[in-house]
């Protein structure tokens, strides 16, 4: 009897629980999901996030577009360009609105790119420019004028005399424009480019080992302009080991905290600042317009255009300011950007 009275107890106990499951499916919100499946996916597409710039491009784009009422789903490619082609096709599958892309090479992209066109899918090009690929836009920071503020303030310290140009990878367009932008700054000049090296693949043991084995080979030069301020690093790092008497004037980048570190401690000339969060804003901005449906036109901010090779393409460009020692509070500090404890921690 009391079997039968427990066996009757648990059943009804098992009644009562499925019951509860059942009403709370019932029960859910309407609202809740209505507004989850309204929500626009929005693809963002990067060759790397192991770089600080980058990490904060990223934050302030999944940011904005989410106070936008997008989604953004994020891929990295770990700098494979054959990952990146197969993590751009998978956005598609996915049926994103719009596909964002940091390209690891701006040759190799543009099936992917076509095909997302062919489903109707808006690309933007962040900051570096894809090549000979059907894009919508292209958003940057002028990177000619990069290359030319960092070779000016080189020039104001090092007037005449060998530079050495250590770029980063050779297919990141950034730095054809970069290099053209330092050689149109120096060709009037005293000074003289007398070395030209690619950094493959943003990889800084790389730029370490080029200015070291230049340095111990007796080739020391009066300045060196850098890809970024990684390798700015890298380079301020074997002058240490191996020319720590030589007053050589190095210059960088994206003032990420080492570079600005390094160049209020006066181991680094100047450093390029580059207004990334309204870079990365205005870019989650048009990227949901895009995807709602707006023309690049209607967009808005659009101040020129550039030749990719498949054509004439918009472009928002944004303005670089290079940073010295006499200018970090007033740039960097002032902006935001960093903390004034951030850059001058010892």
């Amino acid at each position: 009897m009391k079997k039968l009275l427990l066996t009757a107890l648990l059943l009804a106990l098992a009644a009562a629980l499925v019951s509860c499951k059942k009403s709370k499916a019932v029960h859910s919100n309407p609202s809740v999901e209505a507004e989850s499946a309204s929500r626009l996916s929005i693809g963002f597409s990067i060759d790397t996030l192991a770089i600080e710039r980058w990490r904060r491009d990223c934050d302030v784009f999944l940011n904005t577009a989410k106070d936008l009422g997008a989604d953004v789903i994020v891929q990295n490619s770990g700098n494979s360009v054959e990952v990146q082609n197969q993590q751009i096709e998978y956005l598609v599958k996915r049926g994103v609105k719009a596909v964002v892309i940091v390209p690891k090479d701006a040759e190799s992209l543009g099936e992917s790119v076509r095909l997302a066109k062919s489903k109707g899918i808006p690309v933007i090009s962040y900051d570096r420019l894809l090549r000979n690929s059907p894009i919508d836009l292209y958003v940057t920071i002028d990177s000619h004028a990069v290359g030319t503020l960092m070779a000016q303030e080189l020039l104001r310290k090092k007037p005449r005399g060998a530079f050495f140009c250590i770029y980063g990878p050779e297919e990141d367009f950034n730095m054809t424009l970069i290099r053209q932008g330092v050689e149109s700054a120096i060709k009037d000049s005293r000074a003289k480019i007398v070395y030209n090296y690619w950094t493959d693949g943003w990889n800084y043991d790389l730029s370490y080992r080029k200015m070291a084995e230049l340095l111990k080979a007796g080739n020391c030069p009066d300045a060196v302009i850098a890809g970024n301020d990684a390798v700015a690093d890298s380079i301020i790092r074997a002058i240490g080991e191996f020319a720590p008497a030589r007053d050589i004037a190095v210059g960088g980048q994206d003032a990420d905290i080492a570079g600005c570190q390094n160049v209020v401690n006066g181991k680094q000339a100047v450093t390029i600042y580059k207004p990334i969060t309204e870079l990365a804003a205005k870019s989650a901005e048009i990227a949901v317009a895009l995807a709602r449906g707006k023309s690049v036109k209607e967009c808005g901010s659009i101040n020129g255009s550039i030749d990719n090779g498949a054509g004439q393409i918009p472009v928002l460009w944004l303005h670089p300011m290079a940073v010295t020692a006499e200018n970090m509070d007033e740039i960097v500090i002032k902006s935001g950007f960093h903390t004034r404890q951030e850059v001058y921690r010892q």
